[in-house]
């Protein structure tokens, strides 16, 4: 419910779909079959706020990793695609090379997709599929997770959360550079800081500016205690 106080904190209502028991941990098969059927009960949610008065601007799904393929799958049972959807790390495992776009997240399930990456290339997927998609940290292995490889891919994976539950509470621009090509190590842009560099100042999160498109990688700091660490 960390994501959820900080959506509170600013007045939003949040309807949050609980579907731990079909997506028990080591059965990640199970718990990818069974998204199909999250998506459609969600989608009925989706069209009765619809259809009691609520707007589609007025609606944003926020999906982590496989939750993020539900809120595109969704869009399999609405009459009128949804107006935003946040990606937090799709996940990639047996989606990214070989799902249909009919079972995963692409720009085309919304006007406005934003995925941020941070685990990207491991359990979260290394395209580009948004309107616009933010590589945090270089988009791989977070700089605050410790242990070994599959240690640091789960923090990475999951910290895509608390970034975004950040970015609401903080609801402030960050500098953010054009890296159209994919995510790429911090070590490896040593001229993120260079003028020769055009930089843009961007809001990451709900407050993103709906004409924004584009890969763009940001520097983000962990300014509160993560339950995901």
């Amino acid at each position: 419910m960390f994501l959820k106080d900080a959506y509170l904190s600013r007045k939003f209502n949040v309807f949050a779909v609980d579907w731990e028991v079909l997506s028990q941990y080591p059965c990640y098969f199970s718990s990818l079959s069974n998204t199909k059927l999250v998506a459609q009960c969600t989608a009925q949610l989706y069209s009765f706020l619809t259809f009691a008065g609520c707007t589609s601007k007025q609606i944003t799904c926020v999906g982590h990793s496989l939750g993020a393929h539900i809120c595109g799958m969704m869009t399999n049972h609405l009459t009128k695609k949804q107006y935003k959807i946040i990606g937090l790390d799709p996940a990639r495992p047996l989606i990214e090379k070989h799902a249909s776009k009919k079972f995963r997240l692409t720009r085309e399930d919304a006007r406005s997709v934003q995925i941020i990456h941070t685990n990207a290339g491991l359990l979260g997927q290394s395209s580009f599929t948004g309107w616009v998609d933010f590589c945090i940290n270089g988009g791989q292995v977070q700089p605050y997770c410790e242990g070994d490889r599959i240690k640091q891919a789960r923090c990475s994976h999951f910290l895509s959360v608390c970034y975004l539950a950040n970015a609401i509470l903080a609801a402030r621009p960050m500098r953010a550079f054009r890296c159209p090509s994919g995510c790429v190590p911090d070590n490896r842009i040593p001229f993120v800081k260079s003028n020769r560099v055009r930089m843009k100042w961007l809001t990451v999160g709900q407050d993103t500016p709906g004409n924004v498109t584009g890969g763009y990688c940001v520097h983000m700091e962990q300014t509160m205690n993560c339950p995901f660490n």
